[in-house]
């Protein structure tokens, strides 16, 4: 019972952070409801960054050449996983169960799971409040919600360089293993940036995503550079000057804007070796469309850039009702399979070779439908059957449900469905 009232006493602690952030779930729900005008520049992942040494430096920030806007994916491990030592007694999970996930950008995970094990860790940027840098590839993530999350390699999110546009001295390269904190803060009017971030609709075999997109899991402005071989020989494209991309043959027929069109292949950007065209569709969260699917793109200009910092609110944690197949009830707060117990968090899965990244904090209810699938709604709504991943399929280790203290578990394989309440 140590491990169950320690999850409690953190429950307890978030109970502030929760309540100070409802007010700007409110003015989120009215900013986006309302229309109401965002500056151009919201979007972009701004902080200031203290180092070792003490010098800080504050301004627009990007992850290497990767994540530069606040609903862009932070990625590591977690280090802990408090809800496995709450088992009830005399139940054990699979043994030895290894797992293989490919992250945004072609990072390629693998793990050996012996009962908990280790865990992929996902946020958008902006439901966090500050890092803080603990070693070569570790770091606490502080998230508005409350939580502090401790992870741990693998995505080269914690360990890669940061770039900060200081007002001052202009690009500056940050190396991780010198930082010491770094604070995200509102994105002021006043930021200059080349370009802006590109916006499209991409056609699929698993119908139409509108929304940011973030182009072989890297180009996601239009200063941002497409490469590839023509007949004539090798080509930089600036992502700005394209109008469509579609897939043909071994590569892709390329638009300008100007009319040109050109046939590319021999890159990753532009045949099968893509590592992912994302999609920032506000109807399910992040999307990764994977090249068998993909069919065709064409680009919009936008007057914004995204969400602004403001309009993230953490997610509170995960309260749902639970029913089991014989119809029992159980409510409380829960731990998704094991591990997940915010709303920042996400549910993975796929349908037609489009993997779906959707927060929780945006799901209403979960059915699983046998061994391999479930049904999920949205708050929305909107309605998809996931399967493929571990969150969806017979892989998930069951719900951990927390009730005045004390905590009940349920396999995934006595699940009726999970209903969340928000």
């Amino acid at each position: 019972m140590k491990n169950a009232r320690k999850l409690m006493q953190q429950e307890s602690r978030k109970m502030s952070a929760r309540m100070a952030g409802s007010w700007i779930a409110g003015l989120s729900i009215l900013t986006i409801a309302g229309g109401a005008a965002a500056h151009e520049y919201d979007g972009f992942i701004y902080g200031k960054v203290t180092m070792r040494s003490g010098d800080h430096y504050e301004g627009r920030l990007r992850w290497g050449k990767e994540e530069a806007f606040w609903d862009d994916l932070f990625h590591s491990s977690k280090v802990e996983l408090p809800a496995y030592d709450e088992l009830p007694r005399g139940r054990s999970l699979r043994k030895d169960r290894g797992g293989r996930i490919e992250l945004f950008g072609g990072i390629d995970i693998k793990w050996k799971d012996s009962g908990g094990g280790t865990r992929i860790f996902a946020s958008r940027f902006g439901d966090i409040e500050t890092i803080e840098v603990t070693g070569d590839e570790d770091a606490v993530v502080h998230m508005k919600n409350g939580d502090d999350i401790e992870v741990s390699g693998y995505a080269n999110d914690v360990g890669n360089s940061i770039t900060v546009w200081d007002s001052s001295l202009g690009k500056v390269d940050l190396k991780w293993r010198r930082i010491d904190t770094i604070e995200f803060m509102q994105t002021p009017s006043s930021i200059d940036v080349d370009g802006y971030r590109l916006w499209g609709v991409v056609d699929t075999d698993a119908g139409e995503f509108r929304g940011w997109i973030q182009w072989d899991s890297e180009e996601c402005l239009s200063t941002d550079i497409l490469d590839g071989e023509s007949q004539d020989g090798e080509l930089d494209i600036p992502m700005g000057r394209i109008r469509s991309i579609e897939k043909h043959r071994g590569g892709s027929q390329v638009e300008l804007k100007d009319g040109r069109t050109l046939y590319l292949d021999g890159t990753q950007d532009v045949d099968d070796s893509i590592r992912g065209i994302m999609v920032e569709d506000e109807r399910y969260g992040r999307v990764e469309v994977r090249w068998d699917a993909f069919d065709r793109v064409v680009f919009e200009e936008k007057k914004s850039s995204g969400r602004a910092y403001n309009t993230y609110n953490g997610g509170g944690r995960l309260d749902a009702t639970v029913t089991d197949l014989d119809g029992e009830e159980l409510r409380g707060h829960i731990y998704f399979d094991l591990d997940e117990s915010g709303g920042f968090e996400f549910l993975n899965g796929s349908s037609v070779d489009v993997e779906y990244n959707i927060p929780f904090q945006m799901v209403s209810v979960i059915e699983p439908r046998g061994s391999r699938s479930a049904r999920v709604q949205l708050v929305s709504g909107e309605r998809v059957r996931l399967g493929d991943g571990q969150d969806v399929s017979d892989k998930n280790d069951g719900v951990l449900l927390m009730r005045d203290g004390e905590p009940a578990y349920l396999a995934w394989e006595d699940l009726e469905k999970i209903e969340f309440h928000w």
